[in-house]
């Protein structure tokens, strides 16, 4: 079997163990939202408080082109989103109609079910807006039904959060103590870092606030603040604004302003944040109300009342319209106290909060114009909310206690069971890298071979190319044209028989000398390539006439002794240039070699007139000198970082436009003729 057979057969048992062990890594079921065109989903929805117009324009752009309903409703449900930070409650809630409706239709699929979490979660979202917190309480419940059969996720967290929100807007601060314990403890299932886990921090806040339990409340606070930067937008306004409540119910009112100043800053940098900026105003309002700086009060608590009326918002109307009573009540308007008194009796969806500080209001106000039986009657119904709510801590530690037992079990139980699984795999690994170890040192092993076995051929294919190039060399220098050689010494013995005239036969003499002394050589120095070419020149020119001229134009400042150039490098176009294109030629004939340079290059050009090249010329020769030439360069450029450059081209010559071939070498300055190994 060759070597090439035996790394194939390497490489696909190789494959196989890799998805095996693929396999056990990643064996569990994708959900839906595996499928590639979800990754944009993630991608928008992490930008949606910071550009929800650009969501929008995305998932417009997007909804045009889907086929996959699934995906499609998940789109609208983005958009929902989007459209509730722009405080566009009617348009997202028409989204969110026809993404359930959807959703009821095919609710039974398993992929559905993951955007039936997402719609009920939206419902919960703007039943908050609209401070309807039943139905939030509801809308959570169904959304964290369908989202909890995926099992923990983060989606699931972020459900659970809402839903203790929830709670707490209802006044059920032990429910909403236990899911925000519960959301804890799915966080610890994910291994979230805390810089995941301050919703659930402030959430708590937020709880042991209303409780008063102001210590405790401080201490999640200070957890959440301490990931303050990498809260987005809408976070870092949660933060603030509950954060400013907790020193607005301690009555410090200074240190309470810090932090409403803050949150109002931040929502004017966001536009977009008009719900939250409005939301801001109100506590801003309450809080110079209490400060006695009635101007500023007035200017705030008239701007936000514009927009609360307009979105419907009647918690926030019911807590707006509790101030202006008592602003009407410091600047002793009683007519605009008394009619704002006969709005708004109805506090079925009223936070108890508000209805506590509308109670101590109203007790101000009874207080001030002498009906002291109201006034008992409303600081009794404050009491009697006090009592509960200190009920409500009861109850709330009773369900922490409760919680942590039950969480403490679960787990304990999903240690061991976990620990099972992880000797189960250590083992399987140990086996899968056993296997995977054996076969990476049997490929490298005969990778190594291989490698070998490649560069002894390669060193041979070279030996052999070598030794064929210097027997072609040595085979072209040992036979300079017999012919030419035969008909030199026939017309020189014929013409010349007297010793004085014989000079033709010294200088072929010479001629055969000097090319059986380079026979051997790779390289020559350029004044012996010259001398050579000279010699061979005057030798033919008896022959071409009067009409041939041979030119030699050289830089002055060349070096010909030290410049050197691969052996014949110029007489074999010089020998083509005097027989295939001058000797048959009628008129005036030219030869001109052309030495110049640059500032790293000798630059060589041999030029004729003789008409050019033509591939189809009865007496274009046979090639093999030029073959020569150009085989030897190959050879050396091969172990040259800078290689010769060979050129042939037919040029214009005479200014009448005569064409002729011109061959051109560019030449390095350092170039090296040893053949290394």
């Amino acid at each position: 079997m060759g070597y090439r057979k035996i790394i194939h057969l390497l490489f696909v048992f190789l494959l196989f163990f890799l998805q095996l062990l693929s396999g056990c890594r990643f064996g569990n079921k994708l959900s839906e939202t595996d499928s590639p065109q979800y990754g944009f989903v993630p991608s928008l929805d992490s930008i949606i408080s910071i550009d929800p117009y650009k969501v929008c324009a995305s998932v417009d752009s997007m909804l045009s082109h889907t086929t996959d309903s699934n995906f499609y409703y998940r789109l609208l449900v983005l958009k929902a989103k989007s459209k509730l930070f722009l405080a566009e409650i009617d348009s997202s809630s028409l989204l969110l109609h026809e993404a359930e409706a959807y959703c009821l239709r095919n609710e039974k699929e398993p992929a559905t079910r993951f955007l039936c979490a997402d719609v009920y979660n939206m419902w919960g979202n703007i039943y908050g807006r609209r401070a309807v917190y039943d139905s939030a309480v509801w809308a959570f419940r169904e959304a964290y039904r369908y989202g909890s059969e995926g099992g923990a996720s983060e989606a699931l967290l972020n459900i659970c959060v809402n839903l203790a929100d929830a709670y707490v807007r209802r006044g059920r601060f032990d429910l909403s103590s236990y899911w925000y314990n519960y959301s804890l403890s799915i966080a610890d299932s994910l291994h979230f870092p805390s810089v995941k886990r301050f919703p659930i921090y402030y959430g708590l806040a937020q709880v042991n606030m209303e409780l008063r339990d102001f210590n405790t409340c401080d201490y999640y606070y200070g957890l959440a603040s301490k990931f303050y930067e990498e809260m987005q937008p809408y976070e870092k306004h949660i933060y603030l604004n509950n954060r400013g409540n907790s020193y607005y119910f301690r009555q410090d009112y200074e240190e309470a302003l810090k932090y409403f100043r803050k949150s109002l800053a931040l929502t004017t940098a966001y536009p977009e944040m008009e719900f939250e900026r409005n939301l801001t105003m109100v506590n801003l309002g309450e809080v110079f109300l209490l400060l006695n700086q009635t101007d500023s009060a007035s200017y705030y608590l008239h701007r936000c009342h514009r927009f609360f009326s307009s979105v419907g918002n009647a918690s926030a109307l019911y807590y707006i319209d509790t101030q202006l009573i008592e602003l009407a009540l410091k600047e002793g308007d009683m007519e605009q106290a008394k009619r704002l008194l006969r709005k708004t009796d109805n506090t079925a969806h009223i936070e108890p909060n508000m209805i506590r500080i509308r109670n101590r209001y109203l007790e101000h106000y009874f207080e001030a114009v002498g009906d002291y039986r109201n006034a008992y009657r409303y600081q009794d119904l404050n009491w009697k909310m006090d009592d509960s709510i200190r009920n409500e801590r009861v109850k709330m530690r009773a369900a922490e206690i409760a919680l942590r037992y039950r969480r403490d079990s679960t787990l304990m139980q999903q240690e061991l069971f976990i620990e099972q699984k992880e000797n189960q795999v250590l083992v399987l690994h140990q086996w899968l890298w056993g296997i995977i170890s054996t076969i990476l040192v049997v490929s490298a092993v005969a990778a190594v071979t291989v490698t070998i076995h490649r560069r002894k051929r390669e060193k041979e294919i070279w030996g052999l190319q070598t030794a064929i190039t210097s027997l072609r060399l040595k085979n072209i220098r040992n036979r300079i044209s017999p012919h030419f050689i035969f008909n030199v010494l026939n017309r020189e013995v014929n013409l010349h028989r007297k010793e004085e005239d014989s000079e033709n036969l010294l200088e072929l003499t010479k001629l055969l000398r000097r090319n059986l002394e380079l026979t051997d050589k790779m390289a020559v120095s350029l004044a012996d390539e010259l001398d050579f070419v000279r010699t061979y020149v005057r030798l033919e020119s008896k022959s071409l006439g009067e009409e041939f001229e041979f030119q030699l134009q050289m830089a002055e400042d060349i070096r010909q002794e030290q410049v050197m150039v691969p052996s014949m490098l110029l007489q074999i176009p010089v020998e083509n240039a005097i027989k295939h294109a001058l000797r048959l030629k009628e008129g005036k004939r030219l030869l001109r070699i052309v030495i110049g340079h640059d500032s790293n290059d000798v630059i060589i050009t041999v030029c004729d007139n003789g008409g050019g090249y033509r591939q189809k010329s009865v007496n274009h020769g046979t090639g093999t000198g030029m073959k020569v030439i150009t085989q030897t360069i190959q050879l050396l450029n091969f172990y040259n970082v800078r290689p010769i450059v060979m050129r042939i081209s037919n040029v214009p010559v005479d200014e009448d436009g005569t064409v002729g071939c011109q061959v051109h070498f560019t030449i390095p300055f350092n170039y090296s003729y040893i053949l290394k190994n």
